[in-house]
């Protein structure tokens, strides 16, 4: 989200931008397919394509192309072989990856503002690149996230699925949920905030969270939806809110679930959802205690914890 926000302000103030976007990779590179960076005609760039001598390189070449009069969208592959001649990308680990160097200017100013849109109000859509086409199809769908067709330099399509985003339910917005928000939000994370406390302090100092609702705890279950894109974590005042909302949860098919607490706390909850008809396997899934092993003290350490296993579930 941030970089389109960076691309916009750079758009309303009348610089042409290079957008800088993987449409392919194969074997082992530093970058992934939709990474993305901008660098705009006024010097400002903002993003990242997988970073090293290859990402230097690029952003060198984006400098010169943003500056010529007559701009073009292309493609160029990076091979990570220094046999590899004119397409050789600096690095030695192998494999290779492709970067669509797409022009933007003031004509795809509501394209960008399209897909903004669609992240900020939770709708999807279709981000399509071709070397002559830059566009935003919006309430579309498709079932992979990424889909590349290459004929030849002058023929080829990216299409990337774009809205399905991550959103993170944290349940409780107590001291953790600040730094937590803020993480996630780097993580490029939608961050939710639900708890049962009307004017808590945390909340109201909490800047990084998307949405925040006040509702009781007993009725919850329909505040996060199933879907791959969904997490939630659970640490809420008390462990009997924090059950209640376990329970609700727990059979929900959503990517990841964590309850915050000791092994004491979790084995207590546990055995109560057991004597209430929760099945063995629909517990295994959840991640209690909470986050990675790293000896977390403060709500910042506890935070990072929760943020590593995220991202290792996210990942993975």
């Amino acid at each position: 989200m941030e970089l389109w926000k960076f691309i916009i302000k750079e758009l309303s103030n009348n610089y042409k931008l290079i957008l800088l976007l993987v449409v392919d990779v194969k074997g082992s590179s530093p970058g992934k397919v939709g990474f993305k960076m901008a660098i705009s005609e006024s010097g400002s760039i903002n993003g990242s394509i997988g970073g090293g001598v290859m990402e230097f390189n690029m952003v060198e070449l984006a400098r010169k192309e943003v500056k010529k009069e007559s701009n073009a969208t292309f493609i160029k592959r990076q091979i990570h072989n220094p046999d590899a001649g004119n397409d050789k990308s600096g690095l030695i680990c192998s494999g290779e990856q492709t970067h669509a160097f797409i022009l933007l200017d003031n004509s795809n100013k509501e394209a960008v503002q399209q897909l903004i849109d669609c992240f900020a109000n939770g709708n999807k859509g279709i981000l399509t690149v071709t070397n002559s086409q830059f566009a935003f199809f919006t309430n579309k769908t498709q079932d992979e996230s990424f889909l590349y067709q290459f004929i030849d330099e002058n023929n080829w399509r990216y299409n990337e699925q774009m809205g399905l985003i991550n959103t993170l339910y944290i349940f409780g917005g107590g001291h953790v949920s600040v730094p937590l928000s803020q993480v996630a939000n780097l993580l490029e994370f939608r961050v939710e905030i639900i708890d049962n406390r009307e004017g808590l302090s945390t909340i109201q100092e909490n800047h990084f969270a998307h949405k925040i609702t006040i509702a009781e705890y007993n009725d919850i279950s329909h505040l996060v939806p199933e879907g791959k894109n969904n997490y939630a974590v659970i640490m809420t005042a008390g462990h009997k809110a924090d059950q209640i909302i376990l329970k609700q949860l727990v059979t929900k098919k959503i990517k990841y679930i964590g309850m915050i607490g000791s092994k004491n706390k979790t084995k207590t909850i546990f055995d109560n959802l057991l004597n209430e008809g929760i099945k063995p396997e629909d517990l295994n899934k959840v991640d209690a205690p909470i986050g990675l092993s790293i000896n977390s003290q403060t709500p910042a350490e506890i935070a990072i914890s929760i943020a590593a296993k995220i991202i290792q579930v996210r990942n993975n």
